[in-house]
């Protein structure tokens, strides 16, 4: 299946991804590596206004005055962001804590994927794969500059049209075969998977 459409029947709220906001205490080397390794061209840079960081205005930035907030473009019309937090005043984070981004993956086709691949090798990064991770998916796993596990993901067949929606919907059966692990409440079962297709 190659098509961008969903596979289910559900009306989905969001339209993705606008931007994954990340946190760096290099911004120099970040750049580098997204957009010298990686691709990704920087869009957009600026400080955050002042009593944005420390001041009463703060809206969930990180509690630090004229941080830098760059912005990258991550492809399929997303965006890849990162503030520079002064270096030593945050311990690095633990991927597997709650609350914490364990990994994020990027959606390549198969011929990127295999540039990529020898980019990111022509830079030192070690790579761990390429392993099938299901739904006809390959994909290889690494770390950027700052310690960020990253993925790179691609669909055999997809050519240049890449459907991850669609790849990845189950049935409703294969979806409940996991689900009764976890509930047993069938009217909870129904409503939670009802989108799916038969």
């Amino acid at each position: 299946m190659t098509s961008t459409t969903a596979a289910h029947g559900a009306t989905v709220q969001t339209r993705g991804v606008h931007h994954l906001a990340l946190n760096t205490d290099d911004m120099q080397m970040t750049i580098a590596f997204y957009t010298g390794v990686l691709g990704m061209p920087l869009v957009h840079a600026l400080k955050v206004p002042p009593g944005l960081g420390t001041g009463a205005g703060n809206r969930g930035n990180p509690p630090f005055e004229n941080l830098r907030h760059y912005f990258f473009d991550a492809g399929g019309d997303c965006l890849l962001a990162f503030f520079e937090i002064p270096k030593g005043a945050k311990d690095k984070a633990d991927r597997d804590a709650i609350a914490g981004m364990q990994h994020c993956s990027f959606a390549v086709t198969e011929a990127r994927f295999e540039s990529l691949c020898a980019r990111l090798r022509d830079a030192g990064v070690a790579l761990i794969g390429p392993i099938p991770v299901g739904a006809r998916t390959w994909s290889v796993y690494f770390y950027d500059p700052n310690g960020i596990r990253l993925e790179l993901s691609y669909q055999e067949g997809d050519g240049a049209s890449i459907g991850v929606v669609a790849r990845w919907t189950q049935s409703r059966e294969e979806a409940l075969a996991e689900l009764r692990t976890l509930s047993d409440d069938e009217r909870w079962l129904e409503q939670i998977t009802r989108h799916l297709p038969a």
